[in-house]
């Protein structure tokens, strides 16, 4: 397998960007616009990316694996999770699904969510055409046979003049989770569009972070936990 030759500047950014990396996983800062797996616009896959900086780095002549084992859209920044052996995606995939892998989230929002702490839960049901999805009150009332239930908890960290710091756990895993509830209650995300933001983020993406993660190694059996810094104009 020959894969493509990397500049030293494009070898070094990305080698700078890992925040840790073993003989079984690599886990990534993502930037905005960058995609983690390939899809119909044709554009270059982090996962082949990381396939070309490996065999290049490390003189490997053969084929390089890097598996996908959660996805982060393309508009979001930071943590992204790669396998480096079948094993290994096996087990991450089987810990993703089952919810042992804890993710924490830092959002930009328009409006202050109110109360500044609590829990979040509603029906979403995903509409694929749109690639949006749709979120419905968990207060007893019909919603569509599709929809899945959705959870997280959020906090306050920080106000600024114009937008609102809120760290958000994850507590389900589902299309555009965070995005879609934080907009339903009125606390649209900055630069989202799609969620009802007035206006788009220059870089086109969203302020919306995957700050923090923590599982045990699938492998080795300790406990991983990885942070990944952030640098919004907007925080300081």
């Amino acid at each position: 397998m020959v894969y493509r030759e990397m500049t030293e500047e494009e070898s070094g950014d990305l080698a700078r960007r890992i925040l840790l990396e073993d003989n079984h996983l690599l886990i990534l800062n993502k930037r905005v616009g960058e995609i983690v797996q390939g899809d119909k616009t044709g554009d270059e896959p982090l996962c082949e990316t990381l396939k070309a900086f490996i065999a290049q780095r490390d003189g490997k002549p053969g084929r390089v694996f890097m598996g996908v084992p959660h996805r982060l859209d393309r508009p979001v920044s930071g943590i992204a999770v790669f396998a480096k052996t079948s094993k290994c995606l096996e087990r991450l995939n089987a810990m993703f699904r089952d919810g042992d892998v804890h993710k924490t989230y830092w959002a930009l929002t328009c409006a202050r969510p109110e109360p500044g702490e609590g829990e979040l839960r509603h029906w979403l049901s995903r509409n694929e055409k749109q690639n949006k999805s749709y979120a419905f009150p968990d207060d007893g009332r019909r919603h569509p046979a599709d929809a899945r239930l959705a959870r997280l908890r959020y906090r306050v960290l920080r106000d600024t003049d114009r937008y609102h710091l809120v760290e958000v756990e994850l507590l389900t895993g589902r299309h555009h989770q965070i995005r879609c509830q934080l907009s339903a209650i009125g606390c649209p995300i900055k630069g989202d569009l799609k969620y009802g933001a007035p206006r788009s983020n220059p870089d086109g993406g969203i302020s919306l972070h995957a700050r923090r993660i923590s599982f045990v190694h699938p492998v080795r059996k300790e406990e991983v936990a990885v942070e990944a810094p952030v640098d919004w104009v907007q925080l300081k």
